[in-house]
């Protein structure tokens, strides 16, 4: 199976909050792949400069992880009509989110988060 990990999955694993051991038993399967958005090591490194958390130490960790993939122009054009729809039922629905969902639809994965707002949507494993 392949994962592409959200931010907020990412800081709950690095923390060792109890919601991050769902990422932890799903990094603990070596049949899994994961994957980590471009646009997510932006959002880390906000998360890290907002909190004083140590950015090269996350970093690391979703490098060992993870593959990192660039987010191409076709995927931003994309999540603006995901967002578009998804705005219609969620206010927070935000274009990095979108961005996950349409690298998720693009290679047919799942998607680790515990941002509400992804709860109760398709292929998402909920860790909130």
């Amino acid at each position: 199976m392949i994962y592409i990990i959200d931010s907020w999955a990412w800081v709950e694993y690095c923390t060792g909050s109890k919601s991050g051991l769902g990422l932890k038993n799903l990094l603990n399967n070596k049949k899994h792949k994961f994957i980590t958005l471009e646009c997510t090591v932006s959002e880390l490194k906000s998360y890290c400069l907002r909190t004083g958390y140590d950015f090269n130490l996350l970093y690391n960790v979703l490098k060992k992880n993870s593959v990192i993939l660039p987010v191409l122009s076709g995927h931003w054009l994309e999540a603006a009509e995901i967002r578009h729809e998804m705005r219609k039922k969620a206010r927070d629905f935000w274009l990095i989110d979108s961005i996950l969902v349409a690298k998720q639809s693009e290679i047919k994965c799942s998607i680790v988060s515990g941002d509400p707002h992804f709860k109760g949507l398709k292929n998402v494993v909920y860790l909130g």
